[in-house]
């Protein structure tokens, strides 16, 4: 048994988790982590670290589903649903079919806007007021295409999101040059996203793990979960491979591995684990000054002072715990259609993490409805990092009962009759 029970345990010691635990202990609580591994390590560790309110459209938006079951078999897709037989993904697919319209679309998009754009100010906020060193920078983020009807295609997203106070600059071929010179001749133009930021995710979440600290968390790593005791309504303690931990109230931030662990508390939890996969390099001579994402390819590309990244892409294949070769190169592959110099001088680190996809594209955050002490923080998606301080923040307003920053009816876990 911990030998000192604390206000709040939270599980899991990734962004969130993290974020969570920092808004706790800024509020007078006293707070454990416990991760099954090193804080940060999982899905914080190796994204592109964009901060992205550009990003409000949910992935359920008319035609993604199609693209999807066409590229089935296309191993190198930007999204891509590995053909395996799995009852709990054919589930999530058939309730994220359902929200492939112009009208969920849009529903959608108005309830992410506000979200985003606080999370964004939040974030900012955090990471002054606890001088978190982890690169983070307000540049601006560009999506750019080299196809011009994919181009034209796309206006009606960027008209849709602007409608919820998320505004873009419309770029030809020679200002999205002119913006960012890493870009090679081919590009026919793109978006300018000036609200957008960046940071490093790897030095952000040790960055939130020593504030923790500092402001007299506890944090315990190598801990792995192994079940629940339950009693009374409520999680009397957590089982795990260094012993029982027990607090008054519990923050469930596992991301994609929430289903699994929830499934012990008669909790089923809708999120599929979303694959992505970076490369790090050392800088390039010609490195991108803003983060771009190039968009008929799916890849992100973030340069920082302490190195080079390229990421993203979206594949549904359950844990499967391997670097996938032809995903790794379709990274390299897209990055060279746009950029003059498309990889380091030096490759650092290949990464695979997953990400906690909701089929509504929003988080879950809130108090279980059947344990009076349980509270969860997952579901963030592809957005993780954007939302984590925010989530922290309202998970804090939850537990202490203090005025929510902003209304969280649409991202409670009774939604989903949690």
């Amino acid at each position: 048994m911990n030998s000192r029970q604390p206000d709040v345990l939270v599980l899991g010691g990734g962004a969130v988790g993290l974020a969570c635990a920092l808004y706790l202990l800024q509020a007078g609580r006293s707070v454990t982590v416990i991760d099954r591994g090193k804080v940060g390590a999982a899905t914080s560790h190796g994204n592109c670290g964009t901060i992205t309110p550009s990003h409000a459209m949910p992935l359920a938006a008319p035609g993604v589903l199609a693209d999807a079951l066409r590229w089935m078999l296309k191993k190198d897709a930007p999204l891509r649903i590995a053909p395996r037989l799995d009852f709990a993904l054919l589930g999530w697919l058939v309730q994220f079919a359902r929200r492939c319209s112009a009208d969920e679309c849009r529903r959608i998009t108005a309830i992410k806007a506000p979200l985003l754009l606080r999370a964004r100010s939040e974030l900012e906020a955090l990471v002054q007021s606890e001088r978190l060193a982890c690169e983070f920078a307000t540049l601006g983020t560009m999506n750019v295409y080299r196809d011009a009807r994919a181009f034209d295609k796309s206006h009606a997203a960027v008209a849709l999101v602007a409608q919820f106070g998320i505004s873009a600059q419309t770029l030809d071929g020679d200002a999205c040059r002119a913006r960012e010179p890493a870009l090679n001749g081919s590009i026919v133009g793109g978006y300018f996203n000036a609200n957008d930021a960046q940071l490093r995710p790897e030095s952000y979440c040790a960055e939130l793990a020593r504030a923790v600290v500092a402001r007299g968390g506890e944090i315990h790593e190598d801990t792995a979960i192994g079940g629940f005791r339950v009693g009374g309504g409520r999680v009397e303690a957590v089982a795990t491979d260094h012993g029982e931990f027990a607090a008054r109230d519990i923050v469930f931030a596992l991301g994609s591995w929430s289903p699994q662990l929830a499934r012990q508390l008669d909790l089923r939890i809708p999120i599929q684990p979303g694959k992505g996969y970076s490369i790090t390099y050392t800088r390039p001579q010609t490195c991108p000054r803003i983060p771009v994402v190039l968009k008929e390819r799916a890849v992100c590309v973030t340069g920082w002072e302490s190195g080079f990244r390229l990421g993203s892409t979206m594949e549904f294949a359950g844990f499967d715990a391997t670097l996938n070769r032809t995903r790794l190169d379709a990274l390299k592959r897209g990055a060279a259609e746009y950029l003059i110099e498309p990889e380091g001088p030096s490759m650092l680190e290949e990464w695979y993490g997953w990400r906690p996809m909701t089929y509504d594209d929003l988080p879950i955050l809130g108090p279980a409805t059947a344990l009076r002490n349980l509270v969860l923080a997952t579901g963030h998606g592809m957005l993780g990092i954007t939302m984590s301080a925010i989530s922290g923040r309202l998970i804090c307003e939850s537990i202490t009962g203090a005025p929510p920053s902003l209304d969280p009816a649409p991202f409670l876990p009774s939604r989903f009759n949690l």
